[in-house]
């Protein structure tokens, strides 16, 4: 996903950014990307500071857990989109949620929830993400639908 495919690598890339911005040393344009969204979620400091406890968790929907890695995986992933404008008219969309909540983290937090939804499904029946249900139901789902 963003350093390798393995599970652990992907987790120790995060807490090694978390120790980076702890240690205020340099960092490379995607750890200055995980950055951004860690300083967003304060609510996962604790979690980052400890590695040795927290490399393994497990995280239940049920319980009411959240998978830090997946929440700040899926803004990544919003960005990555914004960043290509793919598909084509998430930049607008992305602007018309903006306007809307008057704020781009709540705006991200709106859409990330429809990407997860697209991802899930495509995952469940094998197939590519549709890009184009994916824009449709963020289009829907504006309340003012001013894209």
């Amino acid at each position: 996903m963003f350093y390798g495919d393995q599970r652990d690598q992907t987790r120790q890339f995060f807490f090694a950014v978390w120790q980076k911005l702890q240690n205020n040393s340099p960092l490379l344009p995607l750890e200055a990307q995980i950055a951004d969204v860690m300083h967003l979620h304060p609510e996962y400091n604790a979690f980052f500071a400890d590695p040795d406890h927290n490399s393994d968790a497990d995280f239940s929907v049920e319980t009411g857990q959240s998978n830090p890695f997946l929440h700040m995986g899926m803004h990544l992933a919003l960005r990555e989109q914004l960043g290509t404008n793919r598909p084509a008219g998430i930049q607008d969309t992305f602007r018309a949620y903006c306007e809307y909540y008057e704020d781009a983290h709540v705006a991200e937090h709106n859409m990330i929830e429809t990407l997860g939804e697209i991802l899930w499904d495509a995952q469940r029946q094998g197939l590519a993400p549709d890009e184009q249900r994916y824009l449709s139901l963020l289009k829907q789902r504006l309340p003012s639908h001013t894209v």
